[in-house]
């Protein structure tokens, strides 16, 4: 049985939390916040601290909490356990603690109320040595089941892409629900759009799931959207449409 202590409060360690308590092969011991009023509900079912210093001793602690913090954190962990982040963007470098070192990093975009299914999740794991590798192998197929081992500088170059692919995408949700919303159209409408695309780029290349008037090369549609739209969102669609019809890569 491993042993594990969840340093954090937020999105991801709630959700850590949440399942590690109902996982038999997991015991978590021990959550610490730095503000206790943000863990007091769990104070029945589990240790509880704000004190860094009166950390439990445990097989695995794992720090989810912001990026900036990371080092700080870490460097005031003292016992011999195997320290991780759950960062997509730091490097396993960034954790100060004197002992073992690792990265347990979920590729998901996590919101404190939606419920996640762990098993469609990929674990990105790192570890210094093979024994260390093993447990966080362990420790993450006991919550799911997509488990990859990635490294530092692929971790960090991985983050970038998620953010193409998820954080950009949903901005220009956003535009589109705008546009929807100025002349009083629905923006449920584009769901099965949206879906759609997404199912497609499971089976196809997204270079061979691209369509639309920049890959058919209209210019009489493209031309009459832009002149539907504002200056910024004409500025967005001119690079995207421009780096279709050109087939090159931003």
């Amino acid at each position: 049985m491993i042993r594990v202590v969840i340093l954090g409060a937020g999105n991801v360690a709630n959700h850590l939390i949440n399942t590690f308590l109902s996982k038999t092969e997991i015991r978590l011991i021990q959550v610490y916040a730095r503000n206790i009023k943000q863990i007091t509900h769990l104070k029945d079912s589990i240790s509880i601290t704000n004190n860094i210093e009166s950390i439990k001793e445990a097989d695995v602690y794992i720090i989810a909490v912001s990026d900036d913090a990371i080092s700080t954190i870490s460097s005031k962990i003292k016992t011999k356990g195997l320290v991780v982040h759950t960062s997509g963007s730091v490097s396993i470098n960034s954790l100060k603690n004197t002992g073992r070192k690792g990265v347990f990093y979920l590729l998901q975009s996590f919101s404190k109320d939606k419920k996640v299914n762990f098993d469609t999740i990929p674990f990105c794991l790192e570890a210094e040595n093979k024994s260390d590798s093993k447990i966080l192998e362990t420790l993450a197929l006991s919550i799911g089941k997509k488990i990859y081992f990635i490294n530092s500088e692929q971790r960090k170059h991985l983050h970038v892409a998620a953010v193409f692919v998820n954080n950009f995408v949903n901005y220009l949700y956003s535009i589109g629900s705008d546009i929807c919303d100025a002349y009083s159209v629905p923006f449920e409408i584009l769901h099965p759009l949206i879906e759609e695309t997404a199912l497609k780029i499971q089976k196809l290349s997204p270079q061979d799931a691209q369509t639309g008037p920049a890959k058919r090369n209209d210019t009489e549609t493209i031309k009459n959207h832009l002149d539907l739209l504002s200056n910024k969102q004409q500025e967005i669609y001119t690079i995207l449409t421009e780096s279709i019809i050109n087939g090159k890569k931003l």
